[in-house]
């Protein structure tokens, strides 16, 4: 059996999620959209399920699949519903559900509903993508609250810079959403990873801890809160074959990488089909036999190599991280011009095994 595998530690997402609690003193609605951002959505819910004030998904296929494994916690749809048809599931399924624009109010307005459902208003602070425009959030409000069918209604925006602790646009998004809703009487969601990580002074009765639950940071720099955070997947495989080349030879497609000494490589099961990024450049960290090493050459689809000069107990059969509890994933993605978000998400045809549940 092929070695690739990705070991999913749910004691450290139990760890990861009370860490926003703690910090906020909040509620906390843990976001596991895209599968758990790669780490199974099902799985992380029933270990999430008797602490987490509830789940946050991005759609209604995501929100049902949690339904259907028995998760009976509210579930949030982050971008609410795309046709108006989705309403009745809203409503027999108990989902709360995103309002950010206009037609969604108005299709609630006249949707014949069994019963009222939980809204989240979202505002367009400043971010651009999707919400309410300010000028409309104050009527949009009493509009949802006069049709009778909004049992509540928490209000919401979200940050487009919170990851970059000295800039000022997060402060100025608070300003404008803080206008927006003077005077109306609702619980307020702002806070994501980084604004939980990094923003205690943002109000927040609702937190929405993302990548920080599966143990990444947001940040490019050292951050305390998220220091304490623990990996919650650690992705493995082994070295199937060992090289032992003179100085001057090629490695790898393109042969980008020339020894320039006698070498032992290792090739490991484990490429860019399993989800391993592709643009990692020769030096990215790797763990091989318990000894920190690197990447070297071209990742290809289904293998990659590594140094094992420096390791002489490394050999064939040696386990090697490619990410984990030694191997940050934040150091994988920095190296490979990415995000965490993006390799957890990529992840595919590599088998996960679970503990701690």
């Amino acid at each position: 059996m092929r070695p690739a595998r990705a070991l999913i530690d749910l004691q450290a997402l139990r760890h990861n999620y009370r860490i926003a609690r703690e910090v906020t003193g909040a509620r906390a609605l843990a976001v596991i959209k895209a599968d758990a951002y790669g780490h199974g959505a099902v799985r992380c819910a029933q270990a999430l399920e008797a602490e987490a004030d509830g789940f946050a998904v991005a759609c209604i296929e995501e929100a049902l699949e949690l339904r259907a494994a028995g998760i009976r916690a509210p579930v949030l749809l982050l971008e609410g519903f795309f046709e108006t048809d989705e309403l009745s599931l809203i409503v027999e399924h108990d989902f709360w559900c995103v309002v950010h624009s206009l037609w969604q109010l108005e299709a609630i307005e006249k949707a014949p509903l069994s019963k009222p459902i939980t809204v989240w208003l979202k505002l367009d602070s400043g971010m651009h993508r999707v919400g309410l425009h300010p000028k409309d959030y104050q009527s949009a409000y009493q509009r949802l609250l006069a049709s009778g069918k909004v049992a509540k209604i928490v209000l919401m925006s979200h940050f487009a810079r919170a990851d970059e602790l000295n800039c000022q646009a997060s402060a100025e998004q608070v300003a404008v959403f803080e206008a927006a809703r003077q005077g109306l009487a609702a619980e307020v969601s702002l806070r994501n990873s980084p604004a939980v990580l990094g923003w205690p002074q943002i109000p927040s009765d609702w937190v929405r801890p993302g990548i920080m639950l599966y143990g990444a940071t947001p940040f490019e720099e050292a951050n305390a809160v998220a220091s304490r955070l623990q990996p919650v997947m650690t992705l493995e495989s082994k070295v199937i074959s060992v090289r032992e080349l003179p100085a001057g030879e090629p490695i790898g497609y393109g042969a980008k990488f020339i020894t320039q000494k006698p070498m032992r490589v290792g090739v490991v099961a484990m490429g860019y089909a399993d989800g391993y990024p592709r643009l990692a450049p020769t030096g990215t960290p790797v763990l091989v036999a318990g000894q920190r090493s690197q990447l070297i050459g071209r990742v290809s689809m289904d293998m990659l190599c590594v140094d094992l000069t420096d390791i002489p107990q490394a050999g064939l059969g040696s386990t090697v991280e490619l990410w984990g509890k030694n191997i940050l994933a934040s150091d994988v993605a920095m190296a490979a011009g990415t995000i965490p978000y993006q390799i957890f998400c990529n992840l595919r045809r590599v088998p996960m095994l679970y503990s701690g549940s």
